[in-house]
């Protein structure tokens, strides 16, 4: 396969196929990457547009894009949506007809189709190699990439048989994908796959738009439901240990009022697939499942996930938290968490027989636990966990972050504790030193006679989960540390042993007790809509999803209605403006969406909001450079050289809108002197390294990793500035 001599206008075709107005963070480069000919690795997190960095690229290539999918839901809901938006596409699985599979085999083989899924399994059936003989493929694509590593959490065998598919096609360009991957998984992928010498596109792990919340296990049930009747938090995915717990979940859910069902293994396979049809249609709002409900799910508009018990690891915890928000949009992950839990998982880890995969599960265990009880930020964790330096001290997204900290005197209990430890003589777990403190009249205490000791208990002011709360902040300042090894040990560091001698003093945060859910901070940048008419275009989405058999978000997702119920479109062009409408869509449902919205309008008097200009995707710079518009009063007065402050004060505009039109004028007129707007050089310097960190796209990653330090006006404006040098 022969690389493009020149590379065709990308941003044309995301436009044209894909309703995009511009590239997210690494999708540009690595489609670049692509279509010079060169192997990529990409590990990016779900909801940050993997999929785009194969599909564009195939539309450019001569012959078909291989896709290895791993499951067969999957496959289906990326397929119709690449047929929704004009694009050949087809599938090769077991859930076809024989005469079905013939059809797409002899289409691809006639040169009309651009992507072909299969799944690995199909690489090894009869004949199959011979199909791949008669067709030409331009480039392997390998989705869920982490299935090939035996360090990861989701490892299938089928997927080593890959290597046998990237030696039959070693002269095309090969890219595989994932968005679990810790250092060690990243570098097997890249080992089994012979991607050593291509690219590695490492994007951040950090979910901007989900936050993160852990709650302990008590009234949980009464917690989940303030949760899930909050504006905005539907449709949700339930996780529960087993198959009986979602459907008495399902049940109960059903009886508060909510649409409801349980997914999991043991039903019939048409009852799952009709249920997982229904969520994707949005004819149910609620899943209860167990994690067979997992990969397969990409539905885009998922506002809550919440684990009603605990994972078995942060793989895998991460992969089933990124099912939320993947639209962007923000949404919330809510864990309840029991230490109790972990026996469920130990009894599976029991029935390992390989000492190295059993070992490994449990030391995966271990670092679910430690998130559980963590006393500080969860983000920062699960980024240090992927690899990820995290220089926030607050995220602003998780519980820690979002609930005020409280603190009170720990010095005593932390006195306890570290006694409690020694005087056991440091060979036992935290959940052992628990029950001592408490006085617990256990077997295995008598045993030890550990009931004859002084720390035997003393504790009577705090439960067994704040106890293990406060070790966990403990073992965060060195006080405390866990030994490694199966059943792992607590021990007094020489800094815990110097706090006892020196009789120094400790605050720390106090134990949680049962509050309300911790409400996310609103972004300066999120989108305000009218949530009625989101409403009824919501409806006629489900109405087209039902008679096409597709998906509800194949239509539009949930980031197109907000803008149409924001900006209210009037006309086919205006509609055109909107995020993710593609011609093809515009073509397809143009007039049925604009029908309600023109409704919408006229009959509760509202007037249609002009769109700014850095939302829109077509002919940009003819729109702001219009006489007489909002833009040109701004135009003026950047022309006297005034003040960002001082316009607004003249037009009676907020700052951040103007620091907006003037990055917009900046875009549409590179004439347009500007040069007196630009921050002190230390200023922009700091800013400038930042953008290098986390990209050039959204500015709430650099207002949050200052702390408030620079203001969103001033952060725009670097950003206006870095872009008219790469013009």
């Amino acid at each position: 396969m022969m690389a493009p001599t020149t590379l065709p206008h990308l941003t044309g075709l995301l436009e044209k196929h894909f309703g995009y107005a511009t590239f997210r963070p690494l999708q540009e480069d690595i489609i670049k990457t692509v279509l010079s000919g060169k192997d990529c690795c990409v590990i990016m997190p779900t909801g940050s547009g993997k999929s785009l960095c194969f599909q564009l690229p195939a539309l450019c290539l001569d012959g078909v894009t291989l896709v290895i999918s791993p499951l067969i839901a999957l496959m289906k809901d990326q397929v119709d949506g690449l047929q929704a938006d004009g694009i050949a596409a087809a599938f090769l699985n077991s859930s076809q007809s024989m005469a079905e599979q013939s059809a797409v085999m002899t289409a691809v083989q006639n040169g009309t189709i651009k992507l072909l899924y299969i799944a690995p399994e199909r690489i090894a059936q009869p004949g199959f190699e011979a199909f791949l003989g008669s067709i030409r493929v331009s480039m392997l694509a390998i989705d869920e990439a982490h299935c090939i590593s035996e360090w990861g959490h989701e490892f299938r065998p089928e997927y080593r048989n890959l290597h046998t598919l990237r030696q039959k096609f070693s002269e095309i360009p090969c890219i595989a994908l994932t968005a679990t991957a810790t250092p060690k998984v990243q570098e097997d992928i890249r080992e089994q796959l012979k991607l050593s010498d291509g690219a590695l596109f490492l994007s951040s792990f950090n979910r901007e738009n989900l936050t993160y919340h852990v709650y302990a296990k008590q009234r949980s049930f009464e917690r989940l439901l303030v949760a899930l009747r909050s504006p905005q938090k539907l449709p949700a995915i339930a996780y529960c240990y087993s198959r009986k717990a979602t459907e008495n979940l399902a049940k109960d859910l059903q009886a508060e009022g909510f649409s409801c069902l349980p997914y999991h293994a043991g039903l019939d396979p048409d009852v799952r697939r009709e249920t997982q049809e229904k969520f994707m249609r949005d004819e149910i709002s609620i899943i209860t499942a167990t994690i067979a409900f997992g990969m397969g799910i990409d539905k885009p508009d998922v506002r809550t996930v919440i684990h009603m018990d605990l994972p078995k690891n942060i793989e895998g915890y991460y992969q089933e938290t990124g099912r939320a928000g993947r639209d962007g949009l923000p949404s919330d992950c809510i864990l309840f968490y029991s230490y109790g839990d972990k026996f469920k998982q130990d009894f599976f880890i029991d029935q390992i027989e390989d000492p190295t995969q059993q070992r490994l599960a449990r030391q995966n265990l271990e670092r679910m636990l430690e998130y559980g009880e963590l006393g500080s930020c969860r983000r920062a964790y699960l980024l240090k966990y992927f690899g990820e330096n995290v220089e926030f001290s607050t995220c602003r997204g998780c519980d820690r972050c979002l609930t005020p900290e409280v603190t009170f005197d720990a010095t005593e209990i932390t006195q306890k504790i570290l006694s409690a430890v020694i005087r056991t003589g440091e060979r036992f777990g935290g959940a052992y030193i628990c029950d001592v403190l408490l006085g617990k009249n256990t077997e295995r205490i008598r045993a030890q006679q550990h009931d004859q000791l002084s720390v035997y208990g003393i504790v009577k002011e705090f439960d067994d989960r704040q106890l293990r709360e406060i070790m966990t902040s403990l073992a965060e300042r060195k006080l405390l540390l866990k030994a490694e090894g199966q059943y792992p040990t607590l021990f007094v560091t020489v800094a815990g042993r110097e706090f006892l001698l020196e009789k120094k003093t400790l605050m720390l945060r106090r134990p949680e007790e049962i509050v309300a859910v911790a409400k996310r901070q609103k972004q300066a940048d999120e989108l305000t809509f009218d949530e009625a008419l989101f409403e009824e275009l919501r409806a006629l989405r489900r109405t087209l999803a039902n008679e096409r058999n597709v998906a509800a978000f194949i239509i539009f997702g949930d980031r197109s209605l907000r803008e149409m119920a924001a900006f209210l479109p009037q006309t086919i062009e205006s509609f055109q403006e909107i995020y993710g409408v593609s011609d093809k869509k515009s073509e397809q449902y143009g007039q049925q969406f604009l029908a309600i919205i023109q409704n919408f309008a006229a009959t509760h008097d509202v007037t249609p909001k002009e769109m700014p200009i850095s939302r829109k995707s077509r002919n940009p710079a003819e729109a702001i450079l219009r006489k007489g518009s909002t833009y040109e009063e701004t135009r003026l007065l950047v022309q006297q050289k005034i003040s960002l402050a001082e316009i607004a004060r003249t037009r009676n505009l907020k700052e951040s809108t103007i620091s907006q039109h003037i990055e917009e004028l900046s875009a549409a007129d590179q004439s347009l002197d500007v040069a007196y707007l630009k921050p002190t050089p230390a200023v922009f310097q700091e800013i400038t390294t930042a953008f290098g960190k986390y990209g050039s796209g959204a500015l709430s990653p650099i207002f949050q990793h200052f702390e408030g330090k620079y203001s969103y006006e001033i952060i725009r404006m670097v950003r206006m500035f870095l872009r008219r040098e790469t013009e």
